[in-house]
């Protein structure tokens, strides 16, 4: 079996960034807040982060420096935090006919990312940024996301699209 492109940049033992148990399919949630909540709720359940308040604090310090709205309908929230045990994606896609506020200039949010990676991961931090950022510019994958309407299809897009090679 061919390793993933993330197992190639983190090694064969490299858990996914995302599994279909951290996407959260209809999304329906009134603001960023309560959507990042939903999203941080399911990598506290899946062990990805050990402390759920401590974390979502983290993120509202990162969040209130800059918006974290993307063009195309993305919402990217994301803290390198010390409750993060391993680089973890938690994909929303919002519900039909609805959208949330990420402070982007061409609108609001209809896809929701919230990228853990652990305090130590600086660089690592960044790079999964850039790497999510390039590979979210394509409408190409911001459509596939949208329209999937499956979790673990979203998750190996995500698995499988993001260029790990970088991080």
């Amino acid at each position: 079996m061919m390793p993933t492109p993330q197992q190639e940049a983190f090694g064969p033992e490299a858990q996914p960034v995302t599994t279909g148990e951290l996407v959260v399919l209809e999304l329906d949630a009134p603001t960023r807040e309560a959507a990042v909540g939903l999203l941080a709720t399911k990598l506290h359940d899946a062990g990805r982060i050990s402390d759920l308040d401590g974390f979502l604090a983290e993120v509202e310090r990162r969040e209130h420096q800059l918006a974290t709205g993307l063009p195309g309908g993305i919402g990217i929230a994301h803290a390198r935090s010390r409750f993060a045990s391993e680089t973890s994606i938690a994909v929303g896609v919002v519900a039909f006919g609805k959208a949330i506020d990420f402070g982007a200039l061409d609108g609001a949010a209809h896809v929701v990312l919230l990228l853990a990676t652990p305090a130590s991961s600086y660089s690592e931090h960044l790079n999964m940024l850039a790497a999510l950022a390039r590979s979210l510019s394509k409408d190409s994958f911001r459509t596939s996301l949208r329209r999937a309407n499956d979790a673990g299809v979203i998750a190996e897009l995500v698995n499988s699209t993001i260029d790990f090679s970088t991080v």
